[in-house]
């Protein structure tokens, strides 16, 4: 994908609010398409939803939809490359100014959580879908998302540094257990009745921590 196309895509939020009665722009239009493919893909899965199902949802004609998408496939990449776009850039931006290894993981797993809580489908599809992807659209997705998980992963390494005397402790396992509490968080989460999600972030962060120090603690104990 071209540079400038990739910076287009990342630009846009998807707008769920926008109707598509002729007074939106293209954008606005397509965001709103985008959205509701989002959350049907997210209640059927992307094999079983069509391109029907994601017109009805939008409330447009089917022709409507590829005038926009020239397929199913193109919609799974976008809800996913500008889902990790969002992180990756979100991210950067809040880590800038902060030193603190354990406050970068901080800011990380709020960031994360604040992310996905906004968009629980999109949370869903990305935590299921990248598999569906074939081709460019499937190597451009898994580079962006390599990209956050290298840039969460130094938060990782440095945590560890500070504690993993012998470097004993498997960097990768650390930063995937990780994601594997974050990236659940739709199957019990539930925003508006919930905790807070800054609640929520502090408790996961002060779990994480215990759990990762008292680890490389032990692995580091003489027998």
């Amino acid at each position: 994908m071209e540079k400038q196309s990739i910076e287009h895509t990342i630009g846009h939020e998807a707008a769920g609010d926008v109707t598509l009665d002729g007074r939106g722009t293209y954008d606005e239009r397509l965001n709103h398409i985008l959205a509701s493919a989002t959350d049907t893909f997210a209640r059927l899965g992307y094999e079983k939803a069509s391109m029907r199902e994601v017109a009805k949802a939008a409330g447009v004609s089917l022709a409507g939809v590829y005038h926009y998408f020239d397929g199913k496939e193109r919609i799974l990449f976008l809800i996913q490359f500008r889902a990790f776009g969002s992180l990756l850039n979100n991210l950067r931006e809040k880590l800038s100014g902060v030193e603190d290894a354990k406050k970068q993981l901080c800011v990380m797993i709020r960031a994360h959580l604040g992310y996905f809580a906004a968009n629980m489908s999109a949370l869903k599809v990305c935590s299921h879908e990248l598999d569906s992807l074939s081709g460019a659209a499937y190597e451009d997705t898994r580079k962006i998302r390599h990209e956050y998980y290298e840039l969460c992963r130094d938060i990782v390494d440095r945590v560890l540094n500070e504690y993993d005397v012998n470097g004993t402790m498997d960097r990768h396992v650390a930063t995937m257990a990780l994601f594997g509490t974050l990236n659940w968080l739709y199957r019990w989460y539930d925003p508006k009745r919930g905790p807070a999600v800054s609640t929520v972030a502090r408790q996961i962060a002060d779990q994480y921590l215990v759990g990762l120090v008292g680890a490389a603690m032990k692995q580091n104990e003489t027998p």
